[in-house]
């Protein structure tokens, strides 16, 4: 799956981060929904990024619920996806907005 355009993947995320730790997002992050895809801008950095639709619906998950548990209960009630696949998915997702500040976690 690919969530975040401009990121290149690569694996080394900690997977067993607390799974129940809050999820915040930094009041310098502002986003934008254009058709499908979110726009992420980060006004500390300047930088954009660019979310598909699977990327979307995992934030909107995580800025609802500030949490990983929800995250991955809400993606398997409503996709196809075994469990094993969405938290490789999920840590990848979860690696690239710690690695951009996105996200804070704690």
């Amino acid at each position: 799956m690919r969530f975040i355009k401009p990121f290149s993947y690569t694996m080394g995320y900690n997977s067993l981060m607390n799974q129940r730790e809050k999820i915040t997002i930094p009041s310098t992050i502002f986003t934008q929904v254009v058709d499908d895809e979110m726009i992420l801008f980060d006004t500390q950095s300047e930088n954009y990024f660019g979310l598909d639709v699977m990327g979307r619906v995992m934030w909107q998950e995580l800025s609802r619920h500030h949490s990983l548990v929800a995250l991955q209960t809400y993606m398997l009630k409503h996709y196809e996806v075994s469990e094993d696949v969405l938290k490789k998915d999920i840590d990848t997702f979860v690696h690239h907005l710690l690695k951009h500040k996105l996200i804070q976690v704690g």
